[in-house]
This record gives structure tokens, C-alpha cells and sequence, in this order.
């Protein structure tokens, strides 16, 4: 009878059955954290660049996280950036490069990248990024007579870079300098008939003086000594010809394994182009970031399925968008204020 009472009361007792925890709320693409990974991201995408210029944050346009466990979470971000005045082998840091202007031809970078954040510590596991300049119509209709962005291979590009290292170096009186690729080419008609170029460059083993007698025998420093600089050159065709140059350079860096000098891609060979620069400068008609990097060290793999995660986050982020978009056509009380839309995010410099 004592077994037959117990076991109607513990028949009668409630049953706690374990509620799901629920989702976390989305991250907004202006929110601390997203800022935080978008940060990684960037000093990520410009130490793995080997060309032209370093990228700066513009906006935050995507972000979705996907949990993996506790204190474990894969971060999806979709980065608007914008090309600087800093050359990629450029010592300043990012935070004091000037995003070049709109007038100047701007250049924007749209990226992909997939960060795991464990315990706290963000990652960058794969970035895939693409850059492309703003119309020349758009900068037209702002600056009439500004000077547009040329291809790298122009006659008139290639023959004032040409003439602006000449130049310098005819007048140095230190080392005597390779060029290791050109980095942008303006030109203006109007007005004056202007070529601006922008060139990166490296000190080799023999002094301007020595160059003079044997050329040939001048090489890039070793890695150990390596000296890279920038130059800039102005050459004015008309109404009067002349030729303005100036060259920095910026001392002796020490490369990270993972992060190859500007030199060890651009290796100067004896074949020259019709204005005398090697064809490993001239090798792109115009920049394009073009990076797409998975990083050996992180602790997911690399392959191809991390596109195909980032594709997909993308698509299942749009379809969010469009389920809140069709919630928001239900009636709301009067003096109601949604709340802003948690992407994109702000615009920091302007749009292209």
C-alpha cells in the first residue's frame, strides 16, 4: 500500500522539463563588438596585402554571428574600407594615414571576412577582399577639372615614372633606388596637361655614383638591410614642361613570417618596358586588393567551405532583413519610433 501512495503523489508531481536558452539578440553593425572584430579585421586584411596602399574602415555593412559553443563564436563580416595616402610598407600606423579624398579619385575595398572569437580572443580565419575606383562620371560631376585615376600600363604614367626616378636619382646623393611598383597615376587636361604618379621604391647596394658605371650590378638590399621608400612625381606637359620628384625612405623594417616584404614579390629583372622599369612593377593595369587569404594558423580549417559559409550567412542575413522588413507593415501605435536598423552601419568618411 506505502509503494502504491508513493507512487500516485510522484505520478502527481510536476515534470520541469529544460527550456532551450534563448538565441542572443543580433549584433548591430555599430555595436562595440562588431567594431572590435571589424578592427582585427582590418589591421588583418592590410598586413596580408603585398600592393598599393593600406585600407581604412568606411563601414560596416554586415555582421552575423553563429555560436559554437560556450565562449566560442564565428563572426561573418562584410567591411566597407577606403584607400589611404599610406603605402602598404608605409611605418605610420593606419590611425594616422589620411583616407584619400573623394577628388583624388577614391578607391573603395569590399571585403569578406570570417573571425572566430574563443574565450574573448578575436581571429581572423579568411578574408576575401576586392577594390575598385569610383566612376570617373561621379567625379566628374564634383570636380570638373580634378585629375583621373590612369591604368598602370599608360605611356604617360610609365615614361613619368620613368623620368621621376631618373631624375631623383641623378641627384641623390644616396643609394641609388629600384622601383618595385607603381601605385597610382593621375592625369588632368584641363587646365595644364598634368601626369601625377605615385611609385614605391628600394634602396639597392650601390650608391647613385656607383649606378652610373654599371647599373646591372645594383640589387635590392638583403632582407636583413632592406631600406624601402615612396616617391611622388609631378611632370607638367603644358603649357611649360617640368618635372617635380620626391622620394622618402623609410629605414629598415623586420619582416614577420607571415607577412612578406614588398620585395620578396617584386624582384627587378633585366627585361625592361619601352620607359626602362621592370615588368613586375608595371604588372597590374590598376590596383585592385584582390586578397584572399585563410589563415594556416587558425584553429578551423581553411578550405573552400568557409566561402561557402560566408555566402551562406549572407543569404540567410537577407533573409532576416526581409522578415523584418514585412513585420514592420503591421499597424503600430501612434508616436511609435522603431528602433534604427542594426545594419549597415555608420558611414565614416563618405560614400562612394
Amino acid at each position: 500500500m506505502k509503494a502504491l501512495i508513493a507512487l500516485i503523489l510522484l505520478v502527481q508531481l510536476p515534470i520541469h522539463r529544460a527550456v532551450p536558452a534563448a538565441p542572443p539578440a543580433p549584433l548591430g553593425c555599430d555595436d562595440p563588438e562588431s567594431e572590435a572584430a571589424a578592427e582585427v579585421a582590418v589591421n588583418y586584411i592590410n598586413g596580408h596585402s603585398h600592393h598599393g596602399y593600406k585600407f581604412a574602415l568606411n563601414r560596416i555593412e554586415d555582421v552575423r554571428v553563429v555560436s559554437q559553443g560556450p565562449n566560442n563564436d564565428i563572426i561573418f563580416l562584410e567591411l566597407d574600407l577606403l584607400e589611404t595616402k599610406c603605402p602598404i610598407l608605409s611605418p605610420t600606423p593606419l590611425a594616422n594615414c589620411t583616407v584619400r579624398s573623394f577628388a583624388e579619385h577614391a578607391v573603395e575595398g569590399d571585403c569578406d571576412v570570417k573571425l572566430q572569437r574563443l574565450d574573448g580572443t578575436i581571429s581572423v580565419l579568411a578574408s576575401k577582399c576586392h577594390s575598385h575606383a569610383d566612376s570617373s562620371e561621379d567625379i566628374r560631376r564634383i570636380c570638373p577639372d580634378c585629375p583621373l585615376l590612369a591604368s598602370l600600363n599608360n605611356t604617360e604614367v610609365l615614361e613619368t615614372v620613368s623620368a621621376a626616378l631618373n631624375d631623383f636619382n641623378s641627384k641623390t646623393t644616396g643609394p641609388y633606388l629600384r622601383l618595385l611598383e607603381i601605385g597610382r597615376g593621375q592625369i588632368q587636361y584641363h587646365p595644364a596637361h598634368i601626369v601625377a604618379v605615385e611609385f614605391a621604391v628600394g634602396a639597392t647596394n650601390c650608391s647613385a655614383e656607383e649606378a652610373k658605371v654599371n647599373v646591372g650590378a645594383c640589387q635590392l638590399l638583403p632582407e636583413d638591410q632592406s631600406n624601402f621608400g615612396f616617391c611622388t612625381g609631378t611632370m607638367v606637359k603644358l603649357p611649360s614642361q617640368d618635372l617635380n620628384v620626391d622620394c622618402q625612405l623609410y629605414g629598415h623594417q623586420v619582416p614577420t613570417p607571415d607577412t612578406p616584404l614588398l620585395a620578396r614579390v617584386f624582384q627587378p629583372t633585366s627585361q625592361d618596358t619601352s620607359a626602362g622599369l621592370a615588368p613586375s612593377a608595371v604588372g597590374f593595369t590598376n590596383h585592385n586588393l584582390r586578397l584572399s587569404h585563410h589563415n594556416p594558423l587558425a584553429s578551423e580549417s581553411s578550405s573552400s567551405e568557409i566561402l561557402r559559409s560566408m555566402l551562406s550567412a549572407k543569404s540567410v542575413t537577407k533573409r532576416a532583413v526581409a522578415e523584418a522588413a514585412q513585420h514592420d507593415k503591421v499597424p503600430r501605435p501612434v508616436g511609435f519610433v522603431p528602433p534604427p536598423p542594426p545594419c549597415p552601419g555608420k558611414i565614416r568618411h563618405f560614400d562612394i
